[in-house]
Parts: C-alpha cells; structure tokens; sequence
C-alpha cells in the first residue's frame, strides 16, 4: 500500500484536531511502485510517533469490525457485565468493542493498494489499454463523531462495472486492507503497542475457538503484527534457514555473524482446555482443575499436531518441526517435546562461494513453503503463551486506551511457557567460541531484529511502523541503515506496494532520504500546534551538520559541556584578557571544531 493523505479532525496525543499530512502527493505518484521510505523526525515530543500510533489505532479500529473470528462477548452485540464501562463507552454499551467509537474518533486517511483479480469486474475488452499489474484502488475511509467508519474506493468504475458503487461491502473491505500492519518500537512506546496487543488476544481466542469448534488452524486472520523481543530469535531464525544467502549477506556481514550452528525448540502439551466454556473452566484456575485425559478437555497444541484417528498425509506445524530436526525427545512423565537442531555449514569453493545450501536448511525449506509460513508457525505458537492470562484482565485490555501493557501483561516464567528457546548458538567473527545469541549487544540484536522483520514481509503489501529502531545503532551503522534496506528489500518476488514509516532522530537516516520522503515535525511552544511539513531543501546527501541545524535547529557541533568553556573563554575576551592566551587555552583543552575556528577568528579580530 502507498499512503495519500491523513487528516485528524478531533485531538489526538499532541495532534490537534485539524492536523493533516500528505504523504505521496500528486506529482510524486509516478514513484508509486518504487521503495521510498517515509522519515519521520523532530524534537522529542513533536508529535511524530502520534502518527505512528493513530495509524495503528485505525487500522486496529478497522480490523475488529471486519473480522469474522471475534472473541466471545467482544462487539457490541454481547453483553458488558458491569464495571467494564470506560470514559470513552456509552453507559451500558453491550461488548468491548464499539464500531463507532474509536481513537482518533474523527479521521480521514486515503490511500492506494493494488487491485486484485477477483476484484476485477470487466472484461478483457472492456480493460483494453489499462495496464492490470499498476492498477491500484484509491482508498479512502472517514470517521465522523458517532459513527463507524465509511471505507470507498474512489475509481472503483475502473475495475468493476457490475458494482461500481464506491461504498465498499463486507467482503470488498477484507480485499483492500494492507496485507498486514507491522508494528516495532526499540523503545517503550505503549500506545504504540496497544493496539497491537488488543489483537494478539483476539488471535489467541481465534485459536482456543478454533479448538473448541473442532475446525482446524492455519494462521491468525488479524492482520496487525508487532514484533517485539520475545519474537527476535524467532525472527533471527527464520531468516537465517529460508532467506537468500544474497539478502542477509549486507545485515550478517555488519555484525560479523558467519553461522547459527544450533538451537533448541520447547514444547509443553500437558496444558487443557475445556471443551465447553462454563462460569467454572474459564477462569485462570482452569489449567489446575483439568485433566488432559477428560473426554471433555483438549490439550493446547492439539490443532498444530496431525491427529492420530484423521487419515491424512497432511502434516501440522509442529509436525513439520520434528520432520526437520535432528533429534527428538518426548517427555511423556511432563508432557514436553524437546527438539533440537544441528545446522550443518553450507558447501563452498576455494574462494568462499556458496555451493550448495546446508541440508538442515534444505530440510526447512522442503517442509515449509517460504520464510513466511515458518515464522506464522513460530508466532501461533508463542501466542499460546497467553494461555494464563484471565478473561477480566483480556476486558480491561480491550476496554483501554492508554493502558501499560509490559506492566499488566504478566510473563510467564520459562518452564510455563508453551513455546520456547534454548541453547541458541551462533558463530561470531572475532570470537574465540561459538556464542548464544542472547551475548549480542543491545545494538546488534535491534539490528538482526529491525532489518529481519522488513525481510520477512517483504513480498507483501504491508504497512510497517518502525519507532525509532536505530537507537542502539553505532554511528556506522545509522549511516547504512536506509542502504541497507534497500539492498534487502528491493527486489520483491512479485510487484507489491510496501509502506514503511520510520521514526528518527538520526541526521544519518535524512541524509540518504528524498526530500519528499522526509516530514519534519514541530510544535509551536505557545500555541502546542504541531505541524509536519517537507524540510524545505535537498536532504538527499546532504551533511550531518547542516541537517542537525536545518532540521533539528542544533546550532553547535560540539557538546553543550564543552560549548559552555567556549562560552566562559568569550567572556573573559570582551573583558579584555589577553586575546592570545585565550588562543593558547582553547588550543590546550578544546579539539578541532568548527566552534574553535570562530573563537579564534574573533580573538584575532579583537587583538588587531
């Protein structure tokens, strides 16, 4: 997808009502298919991450009316029991979700995403001269107080001419939302996450009805993803046994990784869930109070394994696992699978090129169809691991918009959790031993973790949210981060539409930005008014020092420490000291600056 246009027309964070921003402008639209990162920065608390967060909030908004697997008593045809009621909720609103409430409550967003085929209603006659694979649908979805969102499509009469209505049904809705919303914060964003969070729940109940209901599970159907470090191994891993060694070789070569060489998977299935939802099996005593073997209770996992009474070749997710590891072993006493994983190295010449790939790789990649099916198997499977938390802290959740989700949502200790890793091994260039990932740094973890979740929806027409995700980075690597993407993300399988929205305070990143591509956020100190507008100059190459003034308004080169001994050295010259032993100090304690070519331009000045 390509965004057009967002306008807030209620208050939003630090976003006054009637704040909007363009994103692709008309004249720009013949880069429409290009790769062209959007660059969000300014001062702390400028409002850029509020765009981040209110585009979350919509598409999470969105996503909840239009989903057909729905947690019990979630939308407005369900029953609040009381004392769920929020400020923001009508008194005695019936669920915890209102379509017509939402934040931002008021809002218009446009947008533009490829068409598919069977949304085309015309014949090969009637789409004579339009080029199909650039055909793209002008979305547009408004918000208005007290009401559920409008979603049409603009120049839908190009494509469809048995309905060429542009208010969208409910089934054209499902066709035109981004493939999937990626969200990432390096920080602590909260708001940010929430939206987030709000739909891993929802996808855990898919799950735990698609259990109850007998019908088979093959991936969540909500499209909003965040990735925060509990999925960075699964990441890293993913990756690592499905990509193009060409596509990691710029991420793996920064950091000095040459190898995985092993890890382990963790399993536990000794965790019951009730057939059928009672006051008594729903509550978070229900894993204490069960017995797996009851012909009234499944075990969790159960839909990710082949079912032993089902006639079928058709292998599971967690079939698919122990087909691809070297050695297996199944606690029967506990209920846990262990399975491990020794990756043999991949085959190369004298002059280190690749011959053929590892045959553990081989082994993933012959029982999954590509990157992406493994990694959903790894996400379904962490997900599982909110199996604890209880129906009333899933209401508050739902019910909560600014709600802090690390400190309410509890982690489950290691030997409790459904899925996870261990002995997660990796060689390093410059280390005498092998190592386990967790010894990386903070900056090479963000790293491995930032650029391997654009790899893995790269082939997608998705929107990503990135907050700030070169905070740990060296200096080194901020410069090469946008190269970097690129040299990942630039050639897709198939022709697709990703947008992808950073936030930054990095003059690095603007540095290798189009100016069209860079929206400089700022707030009037009296007023509050936050305004985001193209930078006004040629940002592309452009020198560290001359965005760090026009963009960030930092006139100094040095630190504020130093600058305040240049501040007491002028002074002393318009006091009449000596302007050469002035020269003299600054030369002894102060470096080569741009700071100290002017204070020695004007203590000559002042001498002669």
């Amino acid at each position: 997808m390509k965004l057009l246009r967002l306008k807030l027309n209620t208050d939003f964070r630090s976003l006054q009502a009637g704040f909007e921003v363009d994103f692709l402008r008309d004249f720009d639209k013949s880069k429409m298919w290009d790769f062209m990162p959007y660059c969000l920065v300014g001062r702390n608390g400028s409002g850029k991450s509020n765009i981040l967060e209110a585009l979350a909030a919509i598409f999470y908004h969105i996503e909840c009316i239009y989903l057909t697997n729905k947690p019990e008593g979630f939308d407005e045809n369900s029953y609040v029991e009381e004392g769920y009621v929020e400020e923001g909720y009508l008194e005695d609103k019936k669920g915890f979700f209102d379509s017509t409430s939402c934040k931002p409550n008021e809002f218009e967003l446009e947008y533009r995403i490829p068409v598919k085929w069977k949304m085309v209603k015309k014949t090969f006659n009637e789409m004579e001269g339009v080029k199909w694979d650039d055909l793209t649908a002008h979305i547009q979805i408004t918000k208005e107080e007290g009401k559920a969102p409008v979603i049409k499509c603009l120049n839908k009469e190009l494509f469809d001419s048995e309905n060429p209505k542009q208010e969208l049904t409910r089934l054209e809705v499902k066709d035109i939302l981004p493939e999937y919303v990626v969200g990432y914060s390096s920080g602590e964003n909260e708001i940010l996450s929430l939206p987030f969070f709000k739909m891993r729940f929802i996808h855990y109940d898919e799950y735990e009805d698609a259990l109850r209901n007998e019908t088979g599970y093959s991936q969540p159907e909500g499209r909003l993803v965040y990735l925060d470090n509990q999925y960075s191994q699964a990441v890293f891993l993913t990756n690592y046994l499905m990509q193009d060694e060409a596509i990691l070789s710029p991420i793996y070569n920064a950091i000095g990784i040459i190898a995985i060489k092993q890890f382990r998977i963790i399993i536990r299935q000794d965790v019951p869930i009730a057939k059928f939802r009672t006051e008594e099996n729903t509550t978070a005593l229900r894993a204490d109070e069960l017995e797996i073997d009851n012909k009234d209770v499944f075990e969790l996992t159960y839909n990710l394994k082949k079912r032993p009474e089902v006639q079928t070749s058709e292998l599971k997710a967690i079939d698919k696992l122990k087909q691809c590891a070297t050695s297996q072993l199944f606690d029967a006493e506990n209920k846990v699978l262990y399975l491990d994983y020794f990756i043999d190295p991949d085959k190369r010449n004298e002059k280190g090129e690749l011959i053929e790939i590892s045959e553990m790789k081989k082994a993933f990649q012959g029982n999954f169809e590509d990157a992406f099916e493994l990694f959903r198997t790894f996400q379904t499977l962490l997900t599982l691991n909110l199996y604890e938390v209880d129906i009333k802290l899933k209401q508050d959740l739902y019910l909560s918009g600014s709600l802090y989700v690390n400190e309410t949502v509890p982690t489950l200790p290691s030997d409790k959790r459904i899925m996870r890793f261990k002995d997660f091994t990796i060689e390093k260039q410059g280390a005498r031993d092998d190592i386990l990932s967790k010894s990386l740094s903070d900056g090479e973890h963000q790293y491995l973790h930032a650029m391997g979740i654009c790899l893995l929806f790269k082939d997608t027409n998705s929107l990503f949210l990135l907050d700030e995700p070169e905070t740990h980075f060296n200096p080194d690597w901020r410069a090469k981060f946008i190269s970097t993407l690129r040299d990942c993300l630039a050639q897709p399988r198939q022709k697709n539409m990703r947008e992808l929205l950073i936030t930054s305070h990095s003059p690095f990143i603007v540095s290798d930005s189009h100016e069209e591509n860079v929206l400089v956020f700022k707030k009037d100190d009296k007023t509050r008014v936050v305004t985001a507008d193209r930078p006004g100059f040629n940002t592309f190459g452009a020198s560290v020092n001359q965005i760090t003034l026009k963009v960030f308004e930092k006139y100094e080169t040095i630190g504020g420490f130093a600058n305040s001994v240049y501040e007491r050295l002028y002074e002393r010259l318009e006091n009449g000291e000596d302007p050469d032993a002035l020269i003299q100090i600054a030369n002894d304690e102060l470096g080569d600056s741009v700071e100290k070519v002017m204070f020695v331009n004007k203590a000559l000045e002042k001498k002669k």
